[in-house]
C-alpha cells in the first residue's frame, strides 16, 4: 500500500495500490467520510489513467479537493513507468 500525505484537504493522507495500471484499493485518511468513501470505491478497478483524467483539476478548496489530490497522487505512482491507459 502506498501513502500520499495530501495538501490543502480535510483529508490527511490517501491510502492506495496499482496493480497493472488498475487501482485495487484505496482509502483516505480523514475527510468527509461520505464522499471520500464513494470516490475511493469508484476508481477501485479502474486504470490509472482513467481515474487521472476523471478527477484532475476538481475544486473544492485551496485550489484542490481530495479527488484531485488523488489524481495528483496517482500521476506522482506512474511518473517514469510507461503504463497503457
Amino acid at each position: 500500500m502506498t501513502t500520499y500525505n495530501t495538501k490543502g484537504t480535510c483529508s490527511r493522507a490517501i491510502n492506495y495500490e496499482v496493480a497493472d495500471g488498475v487501482v485495487t484499493k484505496c482509502e483516505f485518511v480523514g475527510g468527509c467520510p461520505g464522499n471520500t468513501q464513494g470516490v475511493a470505491k469508484l476508481v477501485v478497478g479502474r486504470k490509472v489513467a482513467e481515474v487521472v483524467s476523471l478527477l484532475k483539476g476538481i475544486q473544492c478548496r485551496n485550489g484542490t479537493s481530495c479527488p484531485d489530490q488523488l489524481a495528483r497522487a496517482l500521476e506522482s505512482e506512474i511518473a517514469g513507468k510507461e503504463i497503457i491507459p
